[in-house]
């Protein structure tokens, strides 16, 4: 079946606790996305226009959908990362992008960090990606249930996002699609304000897709507004009528009027956690002689606006109070340590300012990493979250191997 885009719409709000929109959006079919930057002002929303800005840059019939996803996910990395390590005004911004390519009968997407996609079908609704966070992490592992992950903090840690790192990693797939589809692109300004049930209630109930947009951004609003808040909708028909329609492109200019703001203190931001600049560039293949491990790209969701002292501050008052502490002490990683073997390690591969490390070694193994073949020592040395098990099944394995 032959499928047409019959009906769209793309809305982005500030919010009703933000200063400035980092948010942006793109609107031409057949491709659409929402980028939510972080990094605080003149940096988010720099690295999510960037991000956007890829896809005018792209053939949409280019290669394979989903090889083309990732190729504009992976060329905007590649420019937010160039830019952040070029200007100091810009060091630590990043975005999230979650990107979906309607094709013949099927849509693909592309997804990183923890911008959402779902599809509403049959007057049900269904998310298609999965957070790229450290929250979702732990609902992976059973560490924590569905209910509490909702009011979790550590819901701002995301573990995936373009910018941090020279490299990123772009989850891809792609669905069946059918007539009536509706598909939604938001940022997580929508989905930590609203709950699924209310977005399907009012995809439901709603008299056009611009009026459900405006709907959505509405209650998220009236639930608190904490942040910028983007919607993109699109739906999908049976192309008897003739030929997909066209659209003019939009890129995060359609915006929702103004609305007043409650006075607020500056220090309701939350804030990014600096990469720390000591680390350099993280290569693919981490090297045999790894000194400590190398952290993954865990960009923490904000738009902080605080001096430096602010942040640091809070940030171990995070650590020390057991809220991302806390949760790094349920997770383990597999790296190498100063004598160059393969390494278990408990929390998450990443270090705080002032020399905090949110890891400790647990487990030396005899197994030296350069004794593993290149494509094994990639993949055992990657940093992927682990349980105990896991990790301690790996390095065990590996021990046998080399005995």
């Amino acid at each position: 079946m032959a499928l047409r885009i019959a009906e769209e719409a793309g809305l982005s709000d500030v919010g009703r606790q933000r200063h400035t929109n980092e948010d942006r959006f793109y609107e031409s079919a057949p491709m659409f996305a929402v980028a939510d930057g972080m990094g605080g002002a003149r940096s988010g929303e720099v690295a999510s226009q960037i991000a956007v800005d890829e896809f005018k840059e792209q053939d949409a019939k280019a290669g394979g959908p989903e090889d083309l996803l990732a190729r504009i996910a992976q060329s905007a990395n590649r420019k937010i990362y160039e830019l952040a390590q070029s200007d100091e005004s810009h060091a630590g911004m990043g975005t999230t992008l979650t990107a979906a390519l309607v094709g013949d009968g099927e849509i693909s997407l592309g997804h990183v960090g923890d911008s959402r996609a779902y599809r509403f079908r049959d007057d049900e609704l269904e998310r298609l990606t999965q957070d790229h966070s450290l929250v979702e992490e732990l609902m992976r592992m059973g560490k924590l249930s569905p209910e509490d992950a909702e009011v979790d903090p550590r819901r701002s840690i995301i573990t995936r996002a373009l910018g941090p790192e020279p490299t990123v990693d772009v989850e891809t797939c792609t669905y069946p699609a059918k007539d009536g589809d509706v598909y939604l692109l938001c940022s997580d300004g929508l989905t930590g304000m609203v709950p699924e049930e209310r977005m399907a209630e009012i995809l439901r109930g709603r008299s056009s897709l611009e009026q459900a947009a405006r709907q959505l951004v509405n209650d998220a609003n009236a639930s608190g507004g904490k942040d910028n808040i983007t919607v993109v909708l699109f739906k999908l028909a049976d192309d008897e009528a003739g030929g997909a329609k066209v659209s003019d492109t939009l890129s995060g200019t359609e915006v929702l009027p103004a609305q007043p703001s409650p006075p607020r203190d500056p220090s309701g931001d939350t804030v990014v956690i600096p990469r720390p600049q000591a680390t350099g560039h993280r290569p693919q293949e981490p090297p045999p002689d790894t000194r400590h491990p190398t952290p993954p790209p865990m960009a923490a969701r904000s738009r902080a606006r605080w001096p430096l002292a602010a942040a640091v501050v809070l940030i171990i008052i995070l650590a020390a109070g057991g809220g991302l502490y806390a949760a790094s002490r349920e997770l383990y990683f597999v790296g190498t340590d100063n004598n160059g073997l393969v390494t278990m390690y408990r929390g998450v591969p990443y270090d705080l300012p002032l020399g905090i490390r949110l890891y400790t070694e647990q487990y030396e193994s005899s197994v030296p990493a350069k004794a593993l073949p290149p494509r094994q020592r990639a993949a055992v040395l990657n940093h992927k979250l682990r349980s105990r098990g896991d990790a301690v099944d790996l390095l065990r394995s590996l021990e046998r191997n080399e005995g």
